[in-house]
């Protein structure tokens, strides 16, 4: 029993590219990016906003793989996720540096504003894992630390991605943030509609992420 959740792990790895490929879809996207250090060494007022190639829309995942070696124990590295149809609606994920590894989450609507709905100052995310910000226009927004979700089906209204920002110093005199790494972002999106299974790879990575995670503090603990 002990070697159930690594069998799962592999059987999942090995079977999602042969049934993603028999079962096409074709509104199935991804993008894949690699932020450098250098892109977290600024203030917010000074980030540029980047657009992506493709618009991700009705269901989509982002999988954060953050490498990035802090340069001191109060930088950030700050990734926001803008709405296609205006740039004052965002969705935030903000990871501190170690060993505290502050994480928070926020997002901002025409409603309600910038409001954070989670925040984690200790052991926020894992480096040893990925983040995953997922979303669909039935189910709205969750968010996974890498080792479990601190965000459940967050009702933010209809969010299609296509542009984002980093940042990471609170102040222009501020000291850089980051020293070197990078910050990989894969961008997943597709429309159920037009073949449901087609979007089984969101639910492997999704497994995947929780299992990775789960073995990683078991591990830890032990």
């Amino acid at each position: 029993m002990k070697h159930l959740p690594l069998f799962i792990l592999l059987v999942g790895i090995s079977s999602a590219p042969a049934f993603a490929q028999d079962l096409k879809n074709p509104s199935l996207i991804i993008d894949n990016i690699e932020i450098p250090s250098d892109e977290f060494n600024r203030v917010l007022l000074d980030a540029p906003v980047v657009r992506l190639d493709d618009i991700h829309a009705v269901s989509w995942q982002v999988t954060i793989d953050n490498n990035l070696l802090y340069a001191n124990p109060d930088g950030n590295a700050v990734l926001r996720l803008y709405d296609v149809e205006t740039h004052d609606e965002f969705i935030e994920v903000g990871m501190g540096s170690h060993p505290d590894n502050k994480f928070w989450v926020a997002v901002q609507t025409p409603k309600e504003g910038y409001v954070v709905v989670h925040k984690d100052l200790d052991r926020g995310w894992y480096p040893q894992t990925k983040s995953i910000v997922s979303y669909t226009d039935r189910a709205g927004l969750t968010v996974n630390n890498g080792a479990r979700i601190v965000v459940t089906n967050l009702d933010i209204g209809v969010f299609a991605i296509d542009a984002y920002s980093t940042h990471g110093m609170e102040g222009s005199t501020d000291p850089p943030a980051v020293n070197s790494g990078e910050m990989s972002v894969e961008f997943l999106s597709g429309d159920p509609s037009k073949n449901m299974f087609a979007l089984f790879p969101f639910y492997v990575a999704a497994g995947i992420g929780a299992i990775v995670g789960f073995l990683f503090i078991t591990k830890k603990r032990n």
